[in-house]
């Protein structure tokens, strides 16, 4: 994919999108970005250099004019906050496969664990049986059913599966919701998951590059192609949480529990809380992500050192002390 350099990012103000938009435009991709509003995308961090469209991923109509002419279309648009995936996932999704079809682009999307049930687990490859037990898992069952359909119709698709993200412009994700408070420093640590229970986490940038170079090498890809993205997994799920102990150059702040409890009490009222649960079994069951079929098109896979991305994503969110900032950077003999 050398002649056209050309991408439209669906969710470019998100997490995933962001890091995308910012490593193709670091490799000298065009850039363009949907949003509701360019001024408000344009202050954003990370947004410079991203040529922003003013549109709603829910219309085909816009999402088909922002994609006239690009060579790829990434895909990274979410229902904020878990809220409403069964009104709008899907829908978002269908905008993007007709703006692919007319334009020509081939469609890149972000896969997620929540498809895999306990048959699969705990180590999953690409051809790993699809039969999850939770409503949002049936749902991206379904999103990535469709996109084979288009696909197989004569729109190229390429899925890169991860685990959960962490980074300094991740937007709302387990880290800083689960791990620390995000937009204060740090003070505590909290663990949501079982301490002994592995654990699937993905840091942008890296990911972010490898869905860049896989795109660049996609030409000689299947028309449907997904590969699994290993990232930063510990066999003890609370090394994360004593990796931030390592940036923060506290071994000695505790870890505590996450409050569930709280959760279970908010869910009637707070539909994230309800969603939130519906997903705890990924903190009490191990699900790690087999990369290899990855490393054999890649040779290896970008991997920044976890203290380093730690202190990094740390920063971005607001939550690293001025004093740690200086600190130098050390990897953990645990790192994944």
């Amino acid at each position: 994919m050398t002649e056209n350099r050309i991408a439209l990012v669906v969710g470019a103000t998100g997490g995933i999108g962001g890091a995308v938009a910012r490593v193709l435009l670091g490799r000298g991709w065009t850039v363009r970005g949907l949003t509701r509003s360019s001024a408000a995308a344009a202050r954003k961090p990370g947004g410079e250099g991203i040529q922003w469209v003013e549109g709603d991923a829910m219309n085909a109509a816009d999402v088909s004019a922002a994609a006239q002419g690009a060579a790829i279309l990434f895909h990274g648009a979410n229902p904020p906050g878990y809220r409403n995936w069964q009104g709008l996932a899907l829908p978002m999704l269908e905008s993007t496969i007709a703006a692919a079809k007319a334009s020509g682009a081939r469609i890149v999307f972000p896969g997620t664990v929540y498809n895999f049930g306990p048959d699969a687990r705990p180590l999953v490859d690409e051809r790993s049986p699809q039969r999850p037990i939770t409503r949002k898992g049936r749902i991206r069952v379904a999103m990535e059913q469709r996109l084979r359909e288009t696909a197989e119709a004569g729109t190229p698709v390429l899925i890169v599966r991860a685990g959960d993200f962490f980074g300094p412009h991740a937007g709302n994700n387990w880290f800083g919701a689960g791990i620390v408070k995000a937009g204060k420093p740090a003070t505590r640590i909290s663990y949501p998951g079982k301490p002994d229970v592995g654990h699937a986490w993905a840091y942008l940038p890296d990911l972010a590059e490898t869905i860049v170079r896989l795109v660049e090498r996609s030409d000689a890809f299947d028309p449907f192609e997904v590969f699994h993205f290993r990232g930063h997994y510990f066999d003890r799920g609370v090394a994360m949480a004593e990796g931030v102990q390592a940036a923060l150059g506290r071994p000695d702040m505790k870890i505590r529990r996450f409050p569930w409890f709280a959760v279970y009490l908010g869910a009637p009222f707070v539909e994230m809380f309800r969603e939130l649960i519906e997903m705890r079994y990924l903190w009490t069951e191990r699900l790690e992500l087999d990369n290899r079929k990855l490393l054999g098109v890649l040779g290896a896979e970008p991997h920044t050192p976890l203290v380093t991305a730690l202190r990094e994503t740390l920063k971005g969110i607001g939550s690293l002390p001025d004093s740690v900032a200086r600190l130098p950077g050390t990897d953990l003999a645990r790192a994944g």
